[in-house]
């Protein structure tokens, strides 16, 4: 079976899903047989790539909501994260994320996908790492096991933009507008940090044919 996820790398709800899924997976009988590929898309594509905007910042200019608001809506997502043993620091940047996507199109490419995801959540979301900042993702990524070399060669010239282009033209024609979603077997679809019990139930439907 292949599982197809599209997520952002600051989408919260996209790294509570994946440790949910992957709880549910590691449950499932047929999990040796399950291949899963995560996609690209970008909750905000026109996000500035130079500028980036602490979190909680960013929240209360958008949904106009004041600092302590913004802070409580946080801390609604950080408690759903801890619940499930997962780091969240409130204090980390907002930015473009296109830069990110290419270069885990590259780490898909060379074996090291699944890996460099979890480095970028764990830098991203448990140490309010800048994981938009090229020197930074540099060293995130050679921790995964990617050559800091061919990172910088992505990250100075355009490679992988088609590649995450089509990945989100291919959300675009599923009808996918908001991440996490999955892709069970092809056909079946599910949307948002499902809990591991709605996963665990999908497997085995998908499973079943």
């Amino acid at each position: 079976m292949r599982v197809d996820i599209w997520s952002d790398v600051v989408c919260p709800w996209c790294y509570l899903g994946k440790t949910r899924f992957e709880k549910a997976l590691a449950g499932f009988g047929g999990r040796d047989e399950v291949e899963v590929i995560y996609h690209s898309f970008e909750l905000d594509p026109s996000w500035p790539r130079d500028q980036t905007m602490p979190i909680l910042e960013m929240l209360a200019t958008k949904y106009h909501l004041s600092p302590a608001d913004a802070e409580a809506a946080e801390g609604q997502i950080a408690g759903l994260a801890r619940a499930e043993g997962l780091p969240f620091n409130p204090k980390r940047p907002l930015g473009n994320t296109f830069d990110v996507h290419r270069v885990l199109q590259l780490a898909h490419d060379q074996g090291f996908q699944h890996r460099l995801l979890d480095a970028i959540y764990q830098a991203y979301f448990g140490d309010a790492a800048d994981v938009f900042d090229p020197d930074v993702l540099s060293k995130i990524a050679a921790t995964a096991g990617l050559d800091p070399e061919d990172v910088q060669q992505v990250l100075g010239g355009d490679d992988y933009t088609d590649e995450v282009r089509a990945d989100e033209q291919q959300a675009a024609q599923i009808g996918i507008r908001g991440v996490p979603f999955y892709v069970l077997d092809g056909r079946l679809g599910l949307s948002g940090a499902q809990s591991t019990e709605t996963f665990t139930e999908a497997l085995g439907q998908a499973a079943a044919g």
